[in-house]
């Protein structure tokens, strides 16, 4: 989970689940209700994911403070089950409302395809598994899965999101979410892009043929016959 070095820890008058949210590279996640973390329901099977799971719940829940967890790896432990307990919540009726509110504020950002003209876009896990894949950006327009863009750390610099401390793990999100949000608003489901809004290369105005990129690399008139002046 995204915590590192520009993470700072909560602190004393500022709930865990507030901080985390509010970490840099942490925009797509919502604050789950407390209600839904204390019903040991919610949170089955999920004891065997982290490790000293008591104590991260705890800290999650604000029952031991900041100074009482100056472990980082227990930190981390924390943001790891957070992840993987949000993946649950934002398939409840709840948690889609949360993220509905964040999707219309276009929070989770807008698709890069040009075509899509700032279509807003939705965080996606490939995996459902813990530690497999960084969480990505699923355009509902275009229908493509995108990497989130860089995060840019305090001093300045870009970090990626296809990896390293910096990177929020797909299972946060999981494969479902996206689809079940447009199932469930399906107001929001955009008109898909027309057939005919693909990029078409061109080389001074005539279109490049699909033969040109089959080509060997031979100059001359050659080049010329890969050129189409239809269209």
């Amino acid at each position: 989970m995204a915590y590192n070095e520009d993470s700072s820890a909560s602190g004393p008058d500022e709930p865990w689940i507030q901080w985390f949210c509010g970490l840099k590279g942490h925009e797509m996640f919502c604050q789950v209700e407390r209600a839904y973390i204390e019903d040991g329901f919610n949170l089955y099977g999920l004891r065997a994911c982290v490790s000293n799971f008591s104590d991260c719940l705890d800290l999650i829940l604000d029952r031991i403070g900041p100074e009482d967890s100056d472990d980082s790896h227990l930190t981390q432990s924390a943001c790891t089950l957070y992840g993987l307990i949000h993946a649950r919540y934002i398939v409840t009726t709840h948690g889609l409302d949360s993220m509905y509110n964040k999707y219309a504020a276009k929070e989770f950002g807008t698709c890069p395809l040009v075509q899509c003209n700032g279509q807003p876009v939705l965080p996606v896990g490939l995996r459902d598994e813990i530690g497999v894949d960084t969480a990505k950006i699923f355009c509902p327009k275009c229908k493509s899965v995108y990497q989130p863009p860089p995060i840019r750390s305090r001093n300045g610099h870009h970090s990626s999101n296809g990896g390293g401390g910096t990177a929020v793990d797909g299972a946060s999100f999981g494969t479902t979410f996206p689809h079940l949000f447009l199932m469930t608003f399906n107001n929001l489901v955009p008109d898909p892009l027309p057939p005919n809004s693909a990029y078409i290369p061109r080389v001074f105005g005539f279109r490049v043929h699909q033969s040109a990129h089959r080509q060997g690399g031979g100059g001359g008139s050659s080049g010329y016959s890969a050129l189409s002046n239809n269209g």
